[in-house]
């Protein structure tokens, strides 16, 4: 005896970061459900961070940086953020190149240092 499947997004464990895979390519009327997926997982979690699998979102382009820009967009919102899985090399230059930072899943976030690391002061180095 099968049941189907429950409607809706799945549970999700909250020690588990939540993930969204992004099909490839995405188009523009893909986004407004998108987003809803990204709010209603910030929802769901608690967590505060949605890990979006962008390994299949297609070429390296301004459509994937768009969909992402307004994903951030969603999750900044809902009082959340997202986070990459397998960003492709390019796709993360081209982030770079016009200005949006993301996380890689992995990846200590850039605004702390990595464990374990100090800043050491250099003897004879000026005041700040």
């Amino acid at each position: 005896m099968s049941s189907a499947p429950p409607a809706g997004l799945p549970s999700v464990d909250a020690t588990t970061p939540a993930v969204l895979a992004l099909p490839g390519p995405v188009r523009r009327d893909d986004v407004p459900r998108l987003c809803d997926d990204v709010r209603a997982l910030l929802e769901a979690t608690g967590d505060g961070v949605v890990v979006c699998d962008v390994a299949g979102i297609g070429p390296p382009g301004l459509a994937a940086v768009d969909v992402l820009a307004r994903l951030e967009l969603a999750a900044r919102r809902a009082g959340g953020r997202i986070r990459l899985r397998d960003p492709d090399p390019a796709l993360r230059a081209l982030l770079d190149l016009v200005g949006l930072r993301f996380e890689a899943d992995g990846q200590p976030e850039e605004r702390e240092p990595a464990g374990g690391v100090q800043e050491a002061v250099e003897p004879g180095d000026p005041p700040l």
